[in-house]
């Protein structure tokens, strides 16, 4: 297997540390980095001098100067390849922009990655030579505004359901396009659409047959008003709605039939996008909290100086430094020409909007009073945060994702060892494999072999905890076989511990280079991160996997069907 095959998650479902795809923790080129640097001030400027986040979030629109300013900053080229009028930049350092905007006002960032982040990242992923000459030189300089049209009424995550129908024309030279799309990013101004629509029959009894088509705003293409939200309201929502609208058979996206391929590969990418957007926001809500716990006092002195308000700030800081850790090795993978980072995206996701979600609630809280005030930003940012956990796939579905595509290749390697058992003559070659594993993972366990020594106990946690994912992972197939697809409570745990391994492996990486770099001295702060977050990590590793087999699932499940009978709580004091 390649360097660019395999994936890091995957192979600790089966028990393996690809040490190799996280050592060292990438760095960004020097020349790039300054080009970044570059971008970043134009944009803290831009931020200073021009944006009322404020006002944005009351009139429920971008002005249409920032807008045009943005695109003359070259903002929303900033993926698309220079030979097309882009700058061409790497995953990383996008990555780094996109946290700028987000630390600035969620709804800029928002309009800008809907644009890059998923809107024209089909054509960049998949688009021939012919439809990228046509396409992203407008979509670099913003003349036109890319948007993503996957979600549709009623389907939601289940993208197999979706019922837009594209017909291909007798002459076989145009798909003729009908339905609609809701809740799209851009919608109410976007040029060009990445749209998915069944170009099989719904009762056709196959396989739901799911094409990626390039479709311009044109006759039969309208849109809805724009939605109300409770947060990021300056950004453009509406339904999309396809009339008998002509595609050219030029304007599909990699293969007839294979959208899902298309639509999967975009959204792994586009969830970096949002773990950045999370980081930047929750940067700037932690600069808030320390203002405010050094201004706000209690019996005579700051808060700051409580232990339960130290807390809060040390937790918030360990797990932005784990966040921070983890999508930028992930986006370094990326820039690395790793294929597989499916896994390490969603995990970004997950842990980057709950993280979010945590840091906006404790930094209204340590505002107290004025957090709940709409004259203070505190509770925009809350509303603001909220669709983070719902945006590119519900965080539930993507726990769902982690677990069972980590689990499937050790699955198969099991029904592949099941089936040698019955011809041992045949598989005689796996089974001694097998057996070869299964004693040295009884008496070994794999090793972080790069990991500085100050972080040796940190190490251990990692090990330890991977050892005993995989050990989960395979007493799971063997228990449930196919039915584990059903049984969400234990993907939930499964992929709980795998996101607390993944940032605590990236963690491990940077902060070893932190300390090759700057020695134990200089690399303190990172060291106490380190520790800091490795404590909260073995505590919740250590509830989802060593308390793995649960009777309350089952006490859970009965409970909430009752519920559902009942139609709702169905008790009451008097």
């Amino acid at each position: 297997m390649t360097a660019d095959e395999r994936s890091f998650m995957k192979s600790i479902f089966h028990g393996v540390i690809e040490e190799s795809l996280i050592f060292p923790y990438p760095e960004m080129d020097p020349e790039e980095r300054e080009t970044v640097q570059m971008i970043l001030e134009n944009i803290q400027r831009f931020g200073e001098s021009e944006v009322d986040a404020a006002k944005i979030d009351r009139e429920h629109k971008i002005p249409d100067d920032l807008l045009t300013k943005m695109k003359e900053m070259g903002l929303f080229g900033l993926t698309i390849p220079e030979e097309h009028g882009g700058l061409g930049l790497s995953a990383s350092a996008y990555a780094r922009v996109i946290q700028e905007m987000a630390a600035i006002d969620a709804s800029l960032a928002v309009t800008i990655g809907a644009h890059q982040s998923i809107g024209l990242k089909g054509i960049l992923l998949h688009g021939t030579d012919e439809q990228k000459k046509q396409f992203l030189p407008d979509l670099a300089t913003g003349e036109r505004v890319a948007a993503f049209a996957l979600t549709e009424p009623g389907t939601g995550s289940d993208a197999a359901a979706i019922t837009t129908r594209a017909e291909l024309t007798d002459d076989g030279q145009h798909y003729i396009l009908n339905g609609s799309k809701i809740w799209i990013t851009n919608g109410g101004f976007a040029d060009v659409f990445t749209v998915f629509a069944r170009t099989s029959a719904p009762d056709s009894g196959v396989k739901p047959r799911i094409t990626a088509l390039i479709v311009e705003r044109g006759e039969g293409l309208t849109n809805g008003p724009s939605e109300e939200k409770m947060g990021i309201r300056g950004s453009s929502t509406t339904e999309i709605f396809f009339d008998d609208v002509k595609v050219p058979v030029e304007n599909v996206l990699g293969e007839p039939g294979r959208g899902f391929k298309v639509a999967m590969s975009v959204l792994n990418s586009g969830r970096l996008g949002l773990a950045s957007g999370a980081l930047g926001a929750i940067k700037r809500l932690i600069q808030m909290s320390t203002e405010r716990v050094n201004e706000r006092k209690a019996f005579g002195r700051p808060i700051g100086e409580f232990g339960m308000i130290k807390e809060k700030i040390a937790r918030m800081s360990a797990e932005a430094y784990a966040l921070e850790s983890m999508t930028y090795l992930t986006t370094g993978l990326i820039d690395a020409g790793v294929e597989d980072y499916s896994l390490e995206s969603a995990i970004c996701k997950v842990y980057g909007s709950e993280t979010l979600w945590y840091v906006v609630n404790e930094t209204l809280q340590i505002a107290a009073g004025i957090g709940y005030m709409s004259e203070y930003p505190y509770e925009r940012l809350m509303r603001d945060a909220r669709i983070n956990m719902i945006f590119e796939g519900t965080n539930e579905i993507l726990r769902a994702f982690i677990a069972l595509a980590g689990m499937q290749s050790p699955g198969k390697h099991l029904a592949e060892v099941a089936k040698a058992m019955r011809e041992p003559i045949k598989g005689f070659g796996l089974l001694r494999e097998f057996a070869v594993q299964k004693a040295r993972g009884l008496v070994l366990r794999e090793r972080l072999e790069r990991v500085h020594p100050v972080l040796s106990r940190e190490a251990v946690i990692f090990e330890e905890g991977s050892v005993l994912l995989a050990q989960r992972v395979e007493q799971t197939l063997r228990k449930h076989g196919r039915e584990i697809a059903e049984m969400q409570f234990v993907q939930k745990r499964i992929a709980e511990a795998s996101i607390d391994l993944y940032a605590l492996a990236a963690v491990l990486s940077r902060t070893t280079r932190a300390l090759e770099r700057k020695g134990e001295a200089g690399a303190q702060r990172e060291v106490h991160l380190a520790t800091a977050f490795s404590t909260l990590a073995k505590a919740r590793i250590d509830d989802r996997l060593v308390n793995f087999e649960r009777d309350s699932d089952e006490l859970l499940k009965e409970v909430a069907a009752q519920t559902y009978a009942d139609g709702g709580y169905a008790f009451d004091i008097v």
